[in-house]
């Protein structure tokens, strides 16, 4: 297997595990509530951003928590997402730019909880 290198990898990435999410019976329903059959944007939205994660490349404009702070998510639903994302890149990669795409997965995946929990708990409620 070869490591991630380009925007043709990060489409096969993001494509493979979005396949995955859509099938999922935890995650699945919360996806298409938002997303309902328009997958297209999104995509490309997540291909911007994991391309400018992963190799710097501009093109990613956006607040992903502020998008993924009203869904109904608990830890869960972190916990699943994480393992179909590092499934999913263990599967089709291996590698440096691999490692490093499951480490900012599970940074995000941290960063979002704590942010959750702290709005749960009525710490500030306004997001930007």
């Amino acid at each position: 297997m070869n490591d991630l290198k380009n925007i043709a990898d990060i489409q096969l990435l993001v494509d493979a595990f979005y396949t995955q999410v859509r099938q999922d019976e935890l995650l699945g329903p919360v996806f298409s509530a938002v997303i309902q059959n328009n997958w297209q944007p999104h995509l490309h939205r997540m291909y911007a951003f994991w391309n400018a994660a992963l190799f710097s490349e501009p093109g990613f404009k956006g607040n992903p928590f502020a998008k993924h702070a009203p869904l109904p998510i608990q830890a869960e639903h972190f916990t699943r997402w994480l393992h179909l994302f590092t499934q999913t890149v263990d599967e089709h990669f291996e590698g440096p730019i691999a490692t490093d795409a499951k480490h900012r997965a599970h940074l995000m995946g941290a960063m979002f909880q704590a942010k959750l929990s702290r709005m749960n708990d009525g710490f500030g409620k306004v997001i930007v």
